[in-house]
């Protein structure tokens, strides 16, 4: 049986997922979801199970473009250097490395965070 892109696109996150775990030597995750009208960004401790720094553009920064995924990047940037975490891996959730989730990443490299 075929597989739909929804599929396609739920193995692609799966197996990026295990595959930051292997690299990831103990750093939390910075994870992305972006949807069509809104983005968000958590960093994650996997080992505990806790979010240590969220943002999005529900609440955070308004707006479904560039822009507001820039702005998500360096407030989720803060808020994690706030809590001691400079060093994350990206997790990008499947999603090509392009538009809102480049932008969103340079934005929190710009503010700090290494990965």
């Amino acid at each position: 049986m075929p597989l739909t892109s929804r599929d396609t696109s739920k193995r692609r996150a799966e197996r990026n997922r295990l595959r930051l775990k292997a690299l990831s030597n103990g750093r939390p995750r910075l994870s992305v979801f972006r949807s069509s009208k809104n983005i968000y960004a958590q960093v994650i401790d996997d080992a505990s199970g806790t979010t240590l720094a969220e943002a999005s553009s529900i609440k955070d920064a308004k707006g479904s473009d560039k822009e507001a995924a820039e702005r998500v990047g360096k407030l989720v940037a803060q808020r994690a250097i706030e809590k001691g975490v400079k060093e994350v891996v990206f997790d990008r959730g499947g999603y090509i490395y392009h538009g809102r989730i480049k932008a969103l990443a340079d934005a929190a490299r710009e503010a700090g965070l290494s990965f």
